[in-house]
Order: structure tokens, then sequence, then C-alpha cells
């Protein structure tokens, strides 16, 4: 075929009814658009046929985790000039007619079929996990859920996530270094580096819970034991930390090893529905509830308040998409829960403060640490990128694609305001009244 790189623009253009902003480069070599701007490479027909036979975001997602698109030049870049035209073509997008009945898709259609022609695509990448039936967020499902996004090999999260091996939003000082001057921290002038903002999110943590010598701390959702390994080391409290992965145990069980803190820390492979030896004095959920689904967050927090002794606190550090005008129109994103958090749902930051206080909760403090989220985001794809054959070694070539496309897709998703994530602070507060919390707001510890 001749020019297919010119034909697979006209089209692309007819159906978003705008320019390109990025130049094709087709399997014959042929390109087309502007010369300067990022290059979609389209390596072979078997990425058109997914996406006639399932249009949208999973098609793409197929065809990227399977080798069969990539990007030359900057990811995020691509991703910020496409986004308008794909991801985030507004409400408006949500109201149009399904791709099928569509009159522009469906002659857009007709010309990728001339193109691609009309076999059947190939099946899915091994990646994507299998279809699964029945009842939402048992336990047996939520352990498969589990495995399929934690349990690709320790090495690989190595790589991606530095030494410091946290899985969620760091915490950075205005200007990358502001926090560190601040703290009166020598950096060798080598800047404020993820390690340090992964160190000081678990210590924000730890003194909003204000946590004391001999304190016992349940870690929910636990990862590779990093929240407790701080915990314990710099406050002396004694923490239980759980986790449905084994891989995340066992590596974490090392490092309270090597740490010394044997006596002070315990790991656990466990859903936290059973978890039955509290009260406890503190409770940290980081990263973990976005797992927990609305079908089952009222049980999630009235679970963690019965954990609580009386004046307790929960910190709720979790992800937040913004709530729809009209919710019934909201979608589970395809390539997320076929590629990366099965069964995983995002609820508006309002919803979550409301089911934690109609469990009985008090909530005292909400930090919306959005931008944060989009620098961690960023470094580690920078990690990815850096260590790509190690990484593809340690896993599979098709498991790091998914891990960069969700990744930097994830960060400009919070660059532009479209999810955020909040950590709320929240307390069991007693009959008496009596939180026990600073008069101060934004006073943590001393």
């Amino acid at each position: 075929m001749a020019d297919a790189a010119l034909r697979l623009t006209t089209l692309a253009e007819e159906l978003l009814g705008a320019p390109l902003p990025v130049r094709i480069r087709a399997w014959d070599g042929s390109e087309s658009g502007p010369p300067d701007a990022p290059t979609l490479i389209i390596r072979n027909r078997r990425a058109l046929r997914r996406l006639l036979w399932k249009p949208g975001e999973l098609g793409l997602a197929r065809a990227w985790v399977a080798g069969e698109i990539d990007v030359k030049g900057d990811l995020f870049e691509a991703l910020g000039l496409l986004a308008g035209l794909i991801w985030e073509r507004g409400d408006d997008a949500k109201d149009q007619p399904h791709p099928v009945l569509d009159p522009r898709m469906r002659a857009v259609a007709r010309g990728l079929v001339q193109i691609a022609g009309p076999w059947p695509p190939p099946a899915p990448p091994a990646e994507e996990i299998r279809r699964r039936h029945g009842a939402l967020h048992t336990k047996r499902r939520d352990r498969a859920a589990i495995s399929h996004h934690y349990d690709v090999g320790n090495d690989f999260y190595e790589l991606v996530l530095g030494p410091s091996m946290v899985y969620s939003c760091a915490y950075w000082g205005d200007g990358d270094g502001d926090a560190d001057r601040d703290a009166g921290r020598d950096t060798g002038g080598h800047g404020f580096t993820l390690e340090d903002a992964q160190r000081d999110k678990l210590d924000l943590i730890c003194r909003k819970l204000g946590l004391k010598e001999g304190d016992r701390l349940l870690d929910v959702g636990c990862g590779w034991g990093s929240m407790a390994i701080h915990a314990a080391r710099e406050y002396g409290v004694r923490v239980t930390g759980v986790t449905l992965s084994r891989e995340q145990a066992a590596y974490g069980r090392k490092r309270v090893a090597e740490e010394g803190l044997t006596d002070r820390i315990e790991l656990r492979v466990q859903d936290y529905r059973d978890v039955r030896d509290g009260p406890y004095d503190a409770i940290s959920s980081i990263g973990m509830a976005e797992h927990v689904g609305s079908v089952k967050y009222r049980e999630y927090a009235d679970d963690l308040y019965a954990l609580l002794k009386p004046g307790g606190r929960l910190l709720n550090h979790q992800i937040a998409r913004r709530p729809e005008q009209d919710e019934s129109k909201y979608r589970i994103d395809e390539f997320i829960d076929a590629y990366v958090f099965p069964d995983g749902e995002l609820a508006p930051l309002g919803r979550t403060v409301a089911t934690l206080e109609e469990a009985g909760f008090e909530a005292r403090d909400v930090e919306s640490i959005r931008e944060h989220y989009a620098l961690t985001l960023r470094r580690w794809v920078a990690n990815l990128e850096d260590h790509w054959a190690e990484a593809v070694r340690s896993t599979s070539a098709g498991r790091a694609r998914v891990w960069r496309l969700y990744m930097a897709a994830s960060a400009l998703s919070f660059e532009r305001n479209k999810i955020g994530v909040n950590q709320i602070l929240a307390v069991k507060t007693p009959e008496s009244g009596a939180s026990g919390m600073p008069a101060r707001a934004r006073v943590w510890g001393g």
C-alpha cells in the first residue's frame, strides 16, 4: 500500500474534526503530519484491526501493549497533544453516541477496513487480565486483582520506585529543593530527590497521626513495608501491616529484618476485613482505598472505625476523581481496569468524606496534594525509561509498556485536574468530644 500514513492522517482528522497534532509513521515507511511533532509509529496493520473490533481506549491500549504502536519523541508531549482530541474531549464527549452508532465513526471504520482488511484481530496481549464474573470485591476476587497488579516482580518495582519502595504520592517541597532548605538538610548539591520526598510523605503521615513511643499502628495495604519501617524506626511505635500480596510481604519482612525491627513490626498476608486484634491507636491507609470499591466502602469505613480506640486517628491517603453532574454517566477506565488496577474505582472526595463520617469518624483535615503526584509519576517514568532493558527482563515488554503509558497518562491527568489525591485525617472522637487534635490546624506533632 502506498502512503498509508497520509490515508490514516486523513481518516483521523475526519473523525476528530481537527488537524492531527502528531506525526504518523506507518508500517510501509510513509510519514505524514507536522515535521517537528512527536511521531506516532504504527508498526503493522494489526493495530488498526484492534481498533476496528474494539473502538476507543481498549483497542488503542491493546495495540500499545502488544508493541504495535509506539511514540518517537517525548511521550508526555505526545499524550498531551492527543489528550484534547481523544481522552479529554470534555463532558460533551460523554453525550456522543456509541462509536458503532456515530456516522463519522462508521465512515472512518470503512476507511480502516480498506487499509487494514476485515480480518479479526489477534488475541489480547497476555498482560490483560481475564474478564471476571460474579460479585465485585469478594475476598477471593480482591486477592486476584491485587496479585495481578503487585505480584509482577519486586525487581521491577525496585527499578521504578527507587530505594524508598513507596508506591504512592510523594510530598515535594516548593521548587523541589525548598523543603530540604527549610528543614536544614544538606543535599550535597543534588537537589531534592524522590527518596527525600517519599520520606517526607511518610513523616508527614506519622505527624498527622500523632504517633508516639509505644503506640500501636495498623498500616492497611502496607506494600513493601516502607511506612511500617519509618514509623517504627523514627517514632518507636509497634506496627501491624497487612497486604494481599505475598511478594510484597516477603520483601517487606526481609527489609524489616535488615533494619533490626522484627520486635516492632509484623507484616501479614491478610485482608483488612479479617483483622481482629484491635484496638489500635492509629491507622494509616495509603493508596489502598482505591481498591475497595463503592459497593464495599462503607464496610471499609466501619471496619477501620471498629479497629481504632476512642480518640484514635485514621489517615486515609486516596486518589479521587471529579464528580459527574450525572453520576450515572461515570464509567470505569477500560485500560486501567484491564491492565493496571482490576476492579479499582475512584470516588469523589466529598463522597469519601461523607462515608467516613457516616461510619462515625470526625473528619478533621483534608489536604490536597494533586500536583505532588504529577511530580512523583514523572520521576517514576524517568526511572523506568532509564532502566528500560532491565525492566523488560524483570517482567515482560508488554508489562513495561503498560506501566509507562499508565504512569505518563496519569501524570497528565493530575496536572490537568482530571483526578486528585487527598490526605483525609479523621478521628474516632469519644463521647466526651475531646478529639486530642492540636488547637491550630496544620500543626502536626511537636
